[in-house]
């Protein structure tokens, strides 16, 4: 499997995942049909023509970042809410995982000094002296210690595919395992997990962000979802689409809401 990168959001219509997906599906050696995509999907957010949620789409300024190491087809399914992380934050990149290559770009991201990278993943499967469950004084405006920003990084696939990932890439070995501990249950319903207490890829960067101190990009990421989510069912299930519902007016109230003033 030759492994593909794409670049953090630039100013066009895409994105670091959307990208990934491009390169995916040219790679593919026979087309990729999502269930559902009959009627034909938008480019920009994978749903049906008649539910396209791109308009809604929110962009929020962060200092932390987003680094997805994503499973084979991720990138390639509609549901995937790895994509929406890449829609909200602008420092998003996005790479394909292998077991027996390591793509130069993602060692040159861990490596670059303005970043300081953390494995998110469940702190019960490693040595308890490389969990941190906090960062340091985290502020909407001020970097980690050191002047480096947090750079989080997500294994974006099923659980067996995340352990997967997580075990058989050593070079995250080094990297400090943040362990989060959410008081919430999740609230996804594109996919069924086996295990109620995890949480979907969006849902987990959207605590992150909280937890760096990003409360106004960690509110617009959950409402996205919200969205997202309720576009998704509806079309899905062949339902009418309320554009009213509490859903959209929580996104559109945050979208009313002026950015933070940078402390002096």
């Amino acid at each position: 499997m030759t492994l593909v990168i794409a670049p953090p959001f630039d100013t066009g219509p895409s994105h670091a995942v959307s990208r990934l997906r491009t390169v995916r599906l040219a790679a593919s050696a026979k087309p990729f049909v999502a269930r559902g995509s009959g009627g034909g999907r938008c480019d920009g957010c994978r749903l049906v023509a008649s539910h396209c949620v791109c308009a809604l789409r929110p962009q929020v300024s962060t200092r932390a970042g987003f680094c997805l190491v994503m499973g084979d087809i991720e990138a390639l399914k509609p549901s995937n809410t790895g994509w929406l992380v890449a829609d909200v934050v602008t420092d998003t990149w996005a790479f394909g995982w292998a077991r027996t290559e390591v793509d130069p770009g993602l060692l040159a991201l861990l490596a670059d000094p303005q970043w300081q990278p953390y494995v998110v993943f469940p702190g019960e499967f490693v040595p308890s002296g490389r969990v941190v469950t906090a960062l340091s004084a985290p502020t909407e405006t001020s970097p980690e210690p050191g002047g480096r920003k947090p750079l989080f990084i997500l294994l974006d696939g099923t659980w067996s595919e995340a352990r997967k990932m997580f075990r058989k890439s050593p070079y995250l070995d080094a990297l400090p395992v943040l362990s989060l501990h959410p008081d919430q249950v999740s609230n996804y319903r594109l996919r069924r997990s086996s295990r109620e207490s995890h949480f979907c890829t969006s849902e987990v960067a959207a605590l992150c962000l909280a937890l760096a101190g990003e409360t106004r990009a960690a509110d617009n990421l959950a409402a996205w979802l919200d969205v997202f989510t309720t576009h998704y069912l509806s079309a899905k299930r062949s339902v009418v689409l309320d554009r009213e519902s509490e859903a959209h007016q929580r996104l559109l109230g945050l979208s009313r809401e002026p950015a933070p003033t940078p402390a002096a």
